[in-house]
């Protein structure tokens, strides 16, 4: 797996990133990865202001191993992007992984830096177009992602995506064992993006409940729902996601369709679902709505990320 073109593009033993997860990343979570041979990342919209970001970087920086990346929502909902974007660049993350949105800006400002820039992408269209941009390489989110997953199962996204640009292919989503991982390979993969098996580690910061519920449940639990940010997103299945349902009401979808007013929609779609996850995931509520995907089949406890990696990488 070391040979794999992730390791050399960021210069790491193993070709795996840990997965930027909203509200469940942090900087124990990061700094463990690169202590232990993988790339870490960690979205930039848990910092709950800029300058926050920014010392946040510093600390990762003053003690990571290894690269450290920043994940950035780049389309409208993000109304914070560029201001992230300048910090990041600033304080010389290692590399952006941007979801959401085009890349462009990211892509421009990044590249004058040297840093990296891979691209969430769903399908063979805009992996090509991100290509075009200069992405330094994808990362193919397939219909078994924890968060926004894709439509296409890992093995047709890797091949086919493989077969229509240059660049380096890291798959996301579904994998939870090394056996999974070697499978992928197979196919194709350059690398992976891992998340879901991180959230039961003991650096993770959030909830003892939401760390039990990813040993507890287990993939058929996962669902789609579209409540929370306006775009597809799995959650586990929790006695309160089956009360509340997984489908916008016909309001919202009304409004979300309105060209003059989708973009304000959208945002507030996105704030009201942010704060429902943040306040679940630190907290023991009977409103449980926990992000996570079908790969927490393999957490079979709490562990530290050492013993995780451990786990992806040992035969």
């Amino acid at each position: 797996m070391e040979k794999l073109a992730l390791s050399n593009l960021l210069n790491i033993e193993h070709p795996i990133i840990m997965a930027p997860m909203f509200l469940v990343s942090n900087e124990e979570m990061i700094i463990a990865g690169t202590e232990n041979g993988i790339a870490a990342a960690i979205p930039a919209l848990n910092y709950r202001s800029t300058e926050l970001l920014r010392e946040g970087l510093r600390r990762m920086k003053a003690k990571a191993k290894g690269p450290i990346g920043i994940n950035l929502i780049v389309n409208a909902s993000n109304i914070y992007m560029e201001e992230q974007l300048k910090i990041c660049v600033e304080e010389g993350v290692d590399f952006f992984i941007t979801s959401l949105g085009s890349p462009k800006k990211v892509i421009d400002a990044a590249h004058g830096k040297n840093i990296k820039v891979f691209c969430d992408v769903t399908d063979v269209s805009y992996a090509q177009k991100v290509e075009t941009l200069g992405a330094d390489a994808v990362i193919a989110v397939n219909n078994r992602a924890g968060g926004h997953a894709g439509q296409i199962d890992a093995p047709t996204l890797i091949k086919s995506i493989k077969k229509a640009i240059s660049i380096p292919v890291i798959s996301a989503g579904g994998v939870g064992t090394k056996k999974e991982m070697d499978e992928l390979i197979e196919a194709g993969a350059d690398g992976f993006s891992i998340g879901s098996v991180f959230i039961a580690s003991d650096e993770a910061g959030v909830s003892q409940e939401y760390k039990q519920a990813c040993v507890d449940y287990g993939a058929k639990d996962i669902v789609m729902t579209s409540k929370l940010s306006g775009t597809p997103c799995t959650v586990i299945n929790t006695p309160y996601v089956k009360e509340i349902g997984t489908e916008q009401s016909w309001l919202e979808r009304i409004l979300n369709k309105n060209k003059r007013l989708k973009k304000w929609v959208k945002a507030l779609t996105f704030y009201r679902g942010m704060k429902s996850l943040e306040k679940a995931a630190f907290s023991a509520t009977y409103k449980t709505v926990w992000c996570a995907g079908p790969s927490i089949e393999h957490v079979k406890s709490i562990r530290p990320v050492k013993e995780i990696i451990e786990t992806l990488t040992k035969p």
